[in-house]
């Protein structure tokens, strides 16, 4: 996995698009500078994951942007995604590596400084700081970390950090800012009258806080 990768990462929730068509929504984004894409359905029956999953992967492969499954390794493994995102209480990522094997990517969600720790010794390719701020898309989380708190883990991380949470055009700037190295959004696209001037808007800011991070790096 590319760490550009994580730059502007679309959670998808059908419950916020207002009815309107996941799938083509998920499309206008990508279209708009999404670089990778998690399908998370909490309430789907399987043989409709499944579906969702490999008409997502059909509208990816053409920009090249990688299809995350949030939590079923049974669907990754049924659409040959290119990986997953587990929690802390889902499947052991040992044994999640040990199924999808060493070329997939797993991300790995972290609520507390002591799960970082643990995440520092294996070689997961991501872990998401969870949740940055409190959110009403995903309620069953720990305390917020807040941006001193995001700050301290992207410190303290030894894998590329993705910050959830909260993340939109007003806060993604000053998140990076703190040391992510990428967003995951939800409704501030999924929830837009135009998803793809959405993820157009929020692409250029995290493009230009990339930019001052490099022109900081390069005068020290």
């Amino acid at each position: 996995m590319r760490r550009a990768e994580l730059g502007l990462y679309l959670v998808t929730d059908s419950g916020v698009t207002s009815g309107r068509d996941l799938v083509a929504m998920v499309e206008k984004a990508v279209s708009g500078g999404v670089t990778m894409v998690q399908v998370r359905e909490k309430h789907s029956e399987t043989g409709d994951f499944v579906d969702l999953a490999m008409k997502m992967k059909e509208v990816l492969a053409p920009y090249h942007v990688p299809l995350i499954i949030n939590d079923r390794i049974d669907v990754a493994l049924a659409v040959d995604a290119d990986g997953v995102h587990i929690g802390q209480k889902d499947m052991p990522y040992a044994l999640a590596r040990q199924i999808l094997g060493p070329g997939k990517i797993i991300g790995l969600s972290i609520e507390t400084l002591d799960e970082l720790e643990v995440a520092n010794d294996q070689d997961v390719d991501y872990v998401a700081a969870s949740p940055v701020f409190a959110t009403p898309t995903k309620t069953d989380t720990a305390r917020p970390w807040g941006l001193d708190g995001l700050r301290e883990f992207c410190l303290r991380s030894a894998h590329p950090v993705v910050a959830i949470g909260g993340m939109n055009e007003s806060t993604v700037t000053e998140v990076m800012e703190a040391g992510a190295d990428g967003v995951a959004v939800v409704s501030a696209i999924l929830a837009a009258d135009d998803p793809q001037a959405a993820a157009r808007n929020i692409s250029r800011l995290l493009q230009a806080s990339m930019g001052n991070h490099q022109r900081q790096n390069n005068r020290r």
